[in-house]
């Protein structure tokens, strides 16, 4: 039997609360073609407060990478098991100053009982400003490729962005390190910089940036006020 995404939102806010000691405050799923997205709310724990107070962040990225590996793996034999469909890969991120986080789960096919993506208005203005960002940030993507997921929530997916200088970082052991900057920076920029609310006439509420980079891809999500 197949659980739905509420059984699996509760999955996953017993998976954190297991590897990190505490769980979210809130999580809920969002289900499009062959993504599933979790929205993360409040999930903090009080050492990681102590160290942000004490500009510790860098600490806190790192090391809940580290922890998160394990709660991927697990999510990812749940999902392949529950839908019947190999996961390509899991992206997460978190923005520490609103307490919120992203885990998505990306299947290599479409998953049927997910509803279909559809081209949605503004998708040409939308795909020429990650195009200009990401130039200016590092250089042209190979591809880029953008969904709907909810009325509010934009995914972009980019793939061939990685300049030599990263690759030899990579190369050299500092992928942690790098995944550090490379977030600050495309976050930073893009909120200072970019032109989303003029295109979509809405505020940016949230962000979240993750990257493959044995892949060189990279996800994207942009979450819209009402």
């Amino acid at each position: 039997m197949q659980h739905t995404l509420s059984d699996i939102s509760s999955f996953v806010s017993k998976l954190l609360r297991k590897n990190f000691g505490k769980g979210p405050i809130s999580c809920h799923a969002y289900a499009k073609d062959r993504f599933l997205v979790f929205y993360i709310r409040g999930f903090l724990s009080p050492m990681e407060k102590v160290l942000i107070e004490n500009d510790n962040l860098d600490n806190i990225v790192i090391s809940r990478n580290i922890v998160m590996e394990s709660v991927l793996n697990e999510l990812k034999g749940l999902l392949e098991l529950n839908y019947q469909q190999d996961v390509e890969y899991l992206y997460h991120d978190w923005n520490y100053a609103n307490n919120t986080g992203m885990i998505t789960a990306v299947f290599e096919k479409v998953v049927p009982s997910f509803e279909s993506s559809v081209h949605f208005p503004k998708y040409e203005d939308f795909i020429a400003e990650i195009e200009r960002l990401t130039i200016l940030i590092q250089k042209k993507p190979k591809q880029i490729q953008a969904f709907q997921i909810t009325s509010k929530v934009y995914l972009v997916i980019r793939e061939g962005i990685l300049v030599p200088i990263e690759k030899a970082m990579i190369q050299k052991g500092y992928e942690q390190k790098l995944l550090v900057v490379k977030d600050e920076l495309e976050k930073s920029f893009c909120q200072r910089n970019g032109r989303f609310e003029q295109i979509f006439k809405k505020q940016i509420g949230d962000m979240f940036v993750d990257w493959n980079l044995k892949e060189d891809k990279s996800l994207t999500y942009l979450f819209l006020t009402n």
